[in-house]
């Protein structure tokens, strides 16, 4: 599966929802990791009877217009359980059925709200990073590559063929070999020459008309 982060064609709404399933996994399987098939349904019930964060509401109930009873309320005595009346359930669900939409449409504009939140706060930080088609750039080591203490960072250079959106880039070596994914801009670093032609790089790029290098010594001179 692609990450969002490097291939923006990626869901990465389901790679966060698979995130919180595989956490509820690991805290009901410590060392049994073989068990994780039969563990899986209460992991997966696990997550849609907890509400979001975003929405305050449960995806059950989105979907299905009332709230699931979790077996706690099963075995313990609940308010919910002990005033349970058979006659007025089924009037007490098409109601529930009736303001379905609206309650989906508060979510949405809830979950609209959180992410407008989060984007300006994020925004407030980023510092832009764009790149042209031709610009040479250095992209962090990956995973795959054995790495130890000694292992550089960054490796190549590489050349911007392609700008594929959302930060995402397309790369070739300087052979024309093209590389095999997308990098996304916060994994590389543009080089910029200085004027003895020894490579530098920055973490954005610099000014129109500005050239990095190392200063000369002034010899004695104002």
């Amino acid at each position: 599966m692609f990450t969002s982060v490097e291939h923006p064609q990626s869901n990465g709404q389901a790679e966060a929802a698979n995130k919180v399933i595989l956490q509820g996994l690991r805290k009901r399987l410590e060392e049994a990791k073989g068990r994780w098939a039969k563990e899986l349904p209460q992991a997966l019930w696990s997550y849609h009877t907890t509400p979001y964060s975003t929405t305050n509401e449960t995806s059950f109930r989105l979907t299905f217009s009332t709230e699931a009873m979790i077996l706690v309320e099963i075995g313990e005595p609940s308010p919910r359980n002990s005033l349970f009346e058979p006659s007025g359930n089924e009037e007490e669900l098409r109601t529930n059925l009736d303001l379905l939409q609206e309650a989906r449409e508060i979510a949405h504009v809830k979950e609209y709200a959180m992410k407008t939140r989060a984007e300006r706060k994020y925004n407030r930080k980023v510092i832009p990073r764009n790149f042209k088609i031709g610009d040479l750039v250095l992209k962090r080591t990956t995973l795959s590559t054995d790495k130890n203490k000694l292992t550089p960072y960054w490796e190549g250079p590489f050349r911007v063929i392609e700008e594929v959106g959302q930060g995402a880039y397309r790369l070739e070596s300087l052979k024309k070999k093209k590389l095999p994914r997308t990098w996304n801009a916060a994994s590389l670093r543009i080089i910029i020459y200085s004027f003895h032609t020894s490579p530098i790089t920055v973490g954005h790029k610099a000014s129109p008309g500005v050239r990095l290098g190392k200063n000369k010594p002034d010899n004695g001179r104002p």
